[in-house]
């Protein structure tokens, strides 16, 4: 037999099983269309699930957030929403207890949105309740999606207007991650590199956000409208990283080499600086995660220690509450901490401020 009808055979086979992976696929596709179809129907409602995702994301974080060349982006100075509300300046309020004239110079809180209190009232975030501890103004400088560099770089910014008595700085694993990348969440901001043993800033002027529709890549572009593929995604795991816009410029874990120099770098502001660890309640369902996110956190604490700020760790009172009382102690139903969980790190944080002045007191 010539092996030219046995190629063409072979050929028309492979052709057949593809023809009939693509026809399943559709009909799969079409199935989990018509059992998720919405009012809007989603058999004629192909729109492309990444970018809709990518817009939500930017739009959300846009409401809250202005540009900032330095800084990517900060506070929407006067935004009010229930419960929530930014001031003149761009910072989360901070309410003073009825009848009480808060002391001066103030404290002043860098961070994320665990400092920023996100799922809290104004007057439930842990700088609130240190200021309502300490009877000292306190000004809560933190602002969600940051990286541990963006604290860095807005507590110098601040410092430097408000010659704070003391400043809080407040980072968890996932802020480390972010100063590895220029772009979170579709927001463009700063970050350093190391080059020859020193910080090198990067990205500045920050530049303005692309549109969320030009950051696809081609695999999001061919599969980014198939509900099936997100569902399959979504049920790994893995959709988060599949479609959110990040763009990464340095090696994973590259951020616990950055805090020692950064931490030096933020010492020379001078004031009394105390560096609080947060954690997400994930890693009580993930024990190799905690394992890994610990190590993190004690790494970059101990650069803290080594650049002469106080530490304050709340992990051993927040995983006593999280086996004895559960997750609904510490935490909201997202990832952010309760109430009781901004009151537990005010303590901490209080009693911190305290031997600090007891220590400075006993100075000759």
């Amino acid at each position: 037999m010539s092996s030219r009808p046995r190629s063409r055979e072979w050929f028309f086979r492979t052709l057949l099983v593809c023809a009939s992976v693509l026809v399943g696929l559709f009909v799969l596709e079409l199935g989990v269309r018509i059992v998720d179809a919405g009012p809007q129907g989603s058999l004629t409602d192909w729109h492309n699930i990444i970018r809709q995702d990518r817009v939500f994301t930017r739009t959300y974080t846009e409401a809250r957030a202005r540009y900032d060349s330095a800084l990517g982006f900060t506070g929407t100075p006067n935004r009010s929403e229930p419960d929530f509300h930014y001031d003149a300046q761009g910072f989360r309020v901070t309410p003073a207890p009825a009848g009480v004239t808060l002391a001066e110079p103030p404290i002043l809180a860098a961070g994320g949105s665990y400092t920023l209190g996100d799922e809290v009232a104004d007057d439930e975030t842990f700088p609130s309740q240190l200021q309502a501890l300490t009877g000292r103004r306190t000004i809560n400088a933190g602002m969600e999606a940051y990286g541990l560099d963006q604290m860095v770089l807005r507590a110098e910014v601040v410092a430097a207007e408000e010659k704070p008595a003391a400043i809080v700085l407040s980072f968890g694993a996932d802020n480390l991650r972010r100063m590895e990348m220029s772009r979170v969440w579709g927001i463009e901001k700063p970050y350093f590199e190391l080059k020859n043993g020193q910080l090198v800033l990067r990205n500045v002027p920050v530049p303005v956000s692309p549109d969320p529709a030009t950051t696809l890549d081609i695999w999001q572009r061919l599969f980014g409208r198939s509900m099936l593929v997100d569902l399959i995604l979504r049920h790994f795991g893995w959709q988060y990283e599949w479609s959110v816009d990040h763009v990464r410029m340095l090696p994973r874990n590259e951020s616990v080499k950055l805090s020692c120099p950064l931490f030096k770098r933020m010492a020379k502001l001078g004031a009394p600086t105390i560096v609080v660890a947060e954690y997400d309640p994930y890693l009580w369902t993930d024990p190799p995660y905690m394992k890994e996110q610990n190590a993190l956190t004690d790494a970059v604490l101990a650069c803290a220690r080594e650049a002469g700020f106080v530490t304050v760790n709340p992990f051993d009172a927040i995983d006593q509450g999280m086996r004895t009382k559960g997750r609904e102690l510490y935490y909201r139903k997202g990832e952010h901490p309760s109430p009781a969980g901004h009151a537990l790190v005010a303590k901490m944080v209080a009693d911190a401020l305290q031997q600090l002045e007891l220590q400075a007191k006993a100075k000759p």
